[in-house]
């Protein structure tokens, strides 16, 4: 069966080609009586727009290569709905590509994306090489959503503010009568200011030989093999944060499996605010990082460089709030 044609919309609509193409572009140079009428045709036609002739005429393939660096992680998930609802919102699609896998392969990470001539790219979480974005950001434009790491000149930088959300978690338990707190620290710039934070705040009330570091890989076994450790020690912390939900996870389920009772006998706080996080039978204490906001805020900046071009990169940082839930208590 033939596919419908612009020619047929504009037959069926008693209008030219080009006004046909004008309506479909978007365009408000048209009569509101004219648009219904294409409209109502391309509807009963079941006419779809050839996207790729409309790439070659435009010059835009209309997508934008989202590069995530971790597909496990549920933070992400938030982030992804905040971004594509404003680049939907503005005709743009969303390409994804899995930043760990192309490594392991061998592959450019962005480059199955440039090859798809994507439009723009937003790289969300941390990259081993963010440097490596700065020939990509001389074609076309970068965004880096939720991580701190240095970006390249010309890369804008969308993040939370993790001082602060760090802060405001070291200061809740502080505040809940905890002295032996310990940190599930994690890696890259996110993983460095977080511990940064924690270390600054409990130095700050006097606790600073009370707190304890140890690293994880931000995974909930990480998250576990850790806590079993700090756990089984002669001076057992009363609370712990850890440097995201899924660690936390693996917190709970270290101290399920030691007889510990939380919040009663150990205090849990994660970070991200993730779906796993608002379980009702998990109600994790956390750090709201303002995912949604990040991913509108990487989609705006986006936007702004496609209107614009050029220019020296940008950081703006979400503000963070605490979510206090049922793993947190006085100390015993």
């Amino acid at each position: 069966m033939r596919q419908p044609t612009i020619r047929d919309v504009a037959e069926r609509a008693g209008v030219s080609k080009s006004l046909v193409s004008l309506v479909l572009r978007g365009s408000d140079q048209v009569r509101p009586e004219k648009r219904d009428a294409v409209l109502r045709a391309a509807r009963e036609l079941g006419y779809r727009p050839n996207a790729a002739a409309r790439s070659l005429s435009e010059q835009r393939t209309r997508t934008v290569g989202v590069l995530l660096n971790d597909l496990r992680n549920p933070w992400f998930v938030d982030l992804l709905d905040g971004l594509n609802s404003l680049l939907h919102a503005n005709g743009l699609h969303m390409l994804l590509a899995d930043a760990r896998l192309n490594r392991r392969t061998g592959q450019d990470p962005a480059g199955p994306l440039l090859d798809l001539r994507v439009d723009g790219l937003v790289v969300v979480g941390t990259l081993p090489d963010p440097a490596a974005l700065g020939a990509v950001a001389e074609r076309i434009p970068v965004v880096l959503a939720g991580s701190r790491e240095p970006a390249p000149p010309g890369v804008d930088v969308v993040a939370g503010d993790d001082e602060r959300g760090a802060r405001l978690a070291a200061e809740h338990l502080i505040g809940l009568g905890h002295r032996r707190i310990a940190h599930i620290a994690g890696y890259g710039a996110v993983g460095e200011l977080r511990r940064g934070s924690f270390e600054a705040t409990m130095l700050r009330h006097g606790l600073a030989e009370r707190a304890v570091v140890e690293p994880s890989d931000m995974t909930e076994e990480g998250g576990y093999r850790t806590t079993v450790r700090l756990l089984s020690g002669p001076e057992r912390p009363t609370a712990v944060f850890a440097v995201n939900d899924m660690a936390a996870i693996g917190v709970l389920s270290a101290a399920e499996e030691l007889g510990l009772r939380v919040p009663r006998d150990l205090s849990v706080v994660g970070y991200d605010n993730t779906s796993i996080a608002r379980l009702r039978h998990v109600w994790l204490t956390t750090v709201d990082n303002t995912s949604h906001e990040v991913g509108r805020r990487a989609a705006r900046c986006l936007l702004e460089r496609f209107e614009g071009p050029g220019g020296a990169g940008r950081m703006q940082l979400a503000t963070p709030t605490l979510e206090i839930r049922r793993s947190t208590a006085p100390a015993p």
